[in-house]
């Protein structure tokens, strides 16, 4: 095993397909990854592609060549997970041959615009906001939310982990709003909306990054197009090595 040169064990099994870097890294230190037969649980392990051998919970892992990009409708009372016991997640809803793994979380009382890939280089950087990608979602409330509220909300709300980043609402109806987010605290618009008194019927993302909805059907998915790929590693600066973080 390769102490000094080789990649980042997390890294690696991320490029692998098998998960993304942060679910690696639990992976390891629950004691599942073998390198060359020995179980490895220091996250600063390096290996070799070439000529080591990774496995995970006993199974080898090599590095796939085809990454693979999607984009799913995410119905309602479907699990973003790729294993939930009994329940249905997203990965039940895609047919590739390919592992693929969902990028961020859609809560199973949402809908909508879900990546999924196995590409493990874009999940921190799609998923975490220090890289400033947009998410946007047109959300449906019980009751009108008036203008002071819509800006204390666009302003910001403070929640038990900390206060919210400024956002963009764009009022569509009476009840229908468009938000624009660029971070994702668990069931962040939900709890915004709580705070200033209104109550969330509906919720549904239909943009991410470059990436959007468009006219998929609830349960229905596509491969990104070249051009899709393509801008969305630019965007995440996979390609150039370079990332987006906000300083």
């Amino acid at each position: 095993m390769t102490e000094i040169q080789g990649v980042r064990l997390q890294k690696y099994l991320a490029h692998a397909g098998v998960c993304s870097r942060r679910a690696a890294e639990t992976l390891i230190k629950d004691g599942a990854v073998t390198v060359n037969s020995r179980v490895v649980t220091e996250l600063g392990t390096r290996v070799d592609p070439e000529s080591d051998e990774v496995c995970v919970n006993g199974k080898a892992v090599r590095a796939e060549e085809k990454r693979v990009y999607l984009v799913l409708n995410k119905p309602l009372g479907v699990i973003t997970s790729c294993n939930h016991g009994d329940a249905k997640v997203v990965t039940d809803l895609v047919d590739v041959p390919e592992r693929v793994f969902p990028v961020g979380r859609l809560d199973q009382d949402s809908s909508g615009l879900l990546i999924l890939t196995n590409d493990g280089r874009i999940h921190h950087r799609l998923s975490h906001p220090s890289f400033d990608h947009e998410k946007e979602y047109r959300v449906r409330v019980a009751a009108e939310i008036s203008g002071s509220e819509l800006a204390r909300m666009e302003g910001g709300i403070r929640l038990k982990e900390g206060m919210t980043r400024p956002c963009r609402i764009r009022r569509e109806a009476k009840d229908r709003y468009t938000m624009v987010l660029k971070e994702g605290k668990n069931r962040q618009i939900r709890r915004m909306a709580q705070v200033v008194g209104h109550e969330v019927v509906a919720l549904k993302r239909v943009r991410m990054a470059n990436i959007r909805l468009g006219n998929l059907k609830p349960g229905q998915w596509r491969h990104l197009s070249e051009g899709e790929v393509a801008e969305l590693l630019k965007r995440t600066g996979v390609g150039s090595g370079k990332g987006q973080r906000r300083r």
